[in-house]
C-alpha cells in the first residue's frame, strides 16, 4: 500500500491522494501547468521555485528522467500533483523515475486526486497557498501551519548562481545575469558561437561592464520582479550603454527599468502552447511560458517602450522594445522550442542588434583607449605636483 498524502488549499479545499517522491510538509503556491510532456524541463525550470506544481495532462512519469532534458542543476519546486504517477517509465533514454528524482531532492509528490477539479479551482478563484504533506496531523494542525507560513519572496537568490562562470565561443561575448537561467539559453547562445559569462543576480552594472560584453541578456525567473529592486536599478544604468535582451523575469525587469509597472496574473501563463502575436509581422507563435505576474499594459504610456507582441488569449504584453536604446524583450521563453523552434529568431535578432550596434557606434582601437587614458592620468597627476614610481 502507498503512503497517504495530503493537500490542503488556504480556502479550506482538501485533496487526499498517494505519496510519491519524499516524505514531509512543504507549503507554495499551487499552479498548474497545461504541457502534455516536459514534465523534467518543468521540474528542473528555476522559475518555479516556491511553487507546488500541478500537471493538468492525467499520465505522468510515463517516460522517466534523462540527464540530457535538466535545464538546472537540480529542481526549485516546492511539490509535483499528478493525476496517475507511472511508477515503470518505459523509455530507452530513461535512467532513472521520477519519484526517484522526487525523492532524491526532498519534494514531496502527490498523485491519484483530481486535477481538473484542482486546475478549474485555481482558474476561478486564482493561485493560491497550499500545504503539501505526508504527515497525519490533523486538519486543524494543518490549516494553522499554512497560515503561519509565509510564501517565499527570495527565489531569484536562492536560484542564482553564487559564482561567475563561462562557456566559451569566439564570437560575440554576451554577460548572461542568472536570475534563474535555464540551460536552454545557455545553449542557444553556444551554438551561435557566443563567449557567454554568466554573472550572479546581484551583480551591478558597473562589474557587468568590467567584463568588456558586446551584448547582456536577463534571464528569466521566480517571483515578483518587485521582489529585486537591485537588478531594475542594474538593468537601468546597463541601457544606452550596451545591448540588452530580456526573457521572461528579464521582460518583466527591462519594463520596470524603463518607468513602466508590473501586475499580478489571476493564475499566469504555464504551458508549451500559448499563441503569442508579433505585431510587426502579424505572426502567430506557439510559445512555452512560465510566469505569474505581467507589464500592466497602462503602464507603458509616458515611457520609451513600444510593445511589440501580444498573448492572443487574454491580450496581456508578451514583447517590448527601446524607441531609443538597443534593447527589447519578450514574456516567453524562445529557446523552450514548443514549436518547436518557432522563436529562436530571437536570438539572431539579438546578435543582429549587437552589431549593428557595434557599426553605428566604433569604438577606437583598445590600445588607442589606453593610451588616451594612460595620458589622462598623466595630465591629472603632474598637475598635482605628483611623482611617479613603479612601487609604492
Amino acid at each position: 500500500m502507498k503512503a497517504k498524502a495530503r493537500l490542503l488549499l488556504e480556502d479550506g479545499t482538501l485533496f487526499t491522494g498517494k505519496s510519491f517522491g519524499a516524505e514531509g510538509d512543504s507549503v507554495g503556491e499551487v499552479v498548474f501547468n497545461t504541457g502534455i510532456t516536459g514534465y523534467q524541463e518543468v521540474l528542473s525550470d528555476p522559475s518555479y521555485c516556491g511553487q507546488i506544481v500541478t500537471m493538468t495532462y492525467p499520465l505522468i512519469g510515463n517516460y522517466g528522467i534523462s540527464r540530457d532534458d535538466f535545464e538546472s542543476v537540480r529542481p526549485f519546486v516546492h511539490g509535483f500533483v499528478v493525476r496517475r504517477h507511472e511508477e515503470a517509465p518505459s523509455n530507452w533514454r530513461a535512467q532513472y523515475t521520477l519519484g526517484n528524482l522526487l525523492k532524491e531532492y526532498g519534494i514531496i509528490g502527490i498523485s491519484d486526486i483530481d486535477t481538473r477539479m484542482l486546475t478549474r479551482k485555481i482558474r476561478h478563484h486564482g493561485v493560491m497557498k497550499g500545504l503539501l504533506t505526508t504527515s497525519d496531523r490533523s486538519v486543524e494542525e494543518l490549516k494553522e501551519m499554512l497560515q503561519t507560513t509565509p510564501l517565499m519572496t527570495t527565489q531569484v537568490s536562492t536560484v542564482s548562481t553564487p559564482h561567475v562562470f563561462s562557456a566559451p565561443g569566439n564570437r560575440e561575448r554576451v554577460v548572461l545575469v542568472d536570475y534563474g537561467a535555464k540551460s536552454g539559453i545557455v545553449r542557444d547562445l553556444t551554438k551561435r558561437g557566443c563567449d557567454v559569462v554568466v554573472v550572479p543576480q546581484d551583480t551591478t552594472a558597473e562589474q557587468i561592464m568590467r567584463l568588456a560584453p558586446d551584448g547582456v541578456l536577463l534571464s528569466n525567473g521566480p517571483g515578483d520582479p518587485k521582489d529585486v529592486p537591485h537588478a531594475v536599478e542594474t538593468v537601468r544604468q546597463l541601457l544606452g550603454q550596451v545591448p540588452v535582451f530580456g526573457i521572461c523575469l528579464g521582460h518583466q525587469l527591462f519594463a520596470l527599468a524603463c518607468g513602466a509597472d508590473t501586475e499580478k496574473l489571476k493564475f499566469g501563463h504555464r504551458g508549451g502552447n500559448h499563441p503569442v502575436k508579433d505585431l510587426i509581422s502579424g505572426r502567430c507563435y506557439i510559445t512555452s511560458q512560465n510566469h505569474g505576474y505581467t507589464v500592466k499594459e497602462e503602464s507603458i504610456a509616458g515611457t520609451e517602450l513600444t510593445v511589440t507582441h501580444i498573448n492572443n488569449n487574454d491580450r496581456t504584453i508578451e514583447g517590448l522594445k527601446h524607441n531609443q536604446y538597443p534593447a527589447f524583450s519578450v514574456q516567453y521563453h524562445p529557446e523552450a522550442a514548443p514549436g518547436p523552434f518557432d522563436s529562436s529568431y530571437l536570438f539572431d535578432d539579438f546578435l543582429t542588434m549587437i552589431r549593428s550596434h557595434h557599426t553605428d557606434n566604433p569604438q577606437a582601437p583598445r590600445q588607442a583607449q589606453m593610451l588616451a587614458a594612460w595620458k589622462a592620468e598623466q595630465t591629472d597627476s603632474t598637475s598635482k605636483g605628483e611623482l611617479h614610481y613603479a612601487q609604492k
